[in-house]
């Protein structure tokens, strides 16, 4: 089985992958943020490295699936491949951050993957207002971040909602920003019931 965890920059995402891997006893499969050869080079010039950060996602996260299709695990993902692209590429796009010829290079490599590629079993996505990701960007302090914009980040949230709208696979929505799932069991107890009911049928 294949469950994304879907959410926009700071929502928590990798916080609730690796939470849920531990209570249920499923193999996460975290994003590749911390050794992406780009990613600093991206925050401190968008528009000159948008392509090549795009790209190199895409690359990793087709790996990733290549390797839950063929795994027996229960398999947790931090960020889905679908995300990278009407997300992320998209936005970019949008901003003018990556050209129309590099777009249309970018989505014929996509669709190409697609062939091969199935939506995750289940999508949990986590939904969060742009203030609250800015009160967790900054809570988390890296550096490469902080210079992100608000125009950036509400760009993302508004593909979010359009795409959630449009998903055509089975989605359980979290409204995070009044939870602490991290800290207050309660909150984490929260998403599990809606997963289990989901899953098992308990409630």
């Amino acid at each position: 089985m294949h469950i994304g965890i879907a959410g926009n920059i700071g929502s928590g995402k990798t916080t609730l992958t690796r939470m849920l891997a531990e209570h249920y006893g499923w193999t996460p499969k975290y994003e590749a943020v911390t050794y992406n050869p780009y990613l600093e080079d991206y925050y401190g010039d968008i528009k000159r490295w948008s392509f090549n950060l795009e790209v190199y996602f895409l690359t990793q996260r087709f790996k990733d699936v290549m390797d839950i299709a063929e795994s027996k695990d229960v398999i947790i993902q931090d960020r889905t491949l679908l995300e990278g692209v009407y997300i992320f590429v998209d936005n970019n796009r949008a901003l003018g951050n990556i050209s129309q010829r590099d777009y249309d290079a970018y989505m014929d490599l996509f669709s190409v993957m697609m062939r091969m590629v199935k939506l995750p079993d289940l999508l949990i996505y986590l939904r969060c207002s742009v203030p609250h990701l800015v009160g967790q960007i900054q809570k988390r302090g890296r550096d490469y971040e902080q210079g992100m914009s608000l125009e950036y980040l509400k760009g993302l949230n508004d593909r979010y909602e359009k795409w959630i709208s449009e998903y055509k696979g089975t989605v359980i929505t979290i409204d995070a920003d009044g939870l602490d799932f991290e800290n207050r069991p309660e909150d984490f107890g929260k998403i599990t019931d809606k997963i289990d009911s989901l899953l098992f049928g308990l409630f």
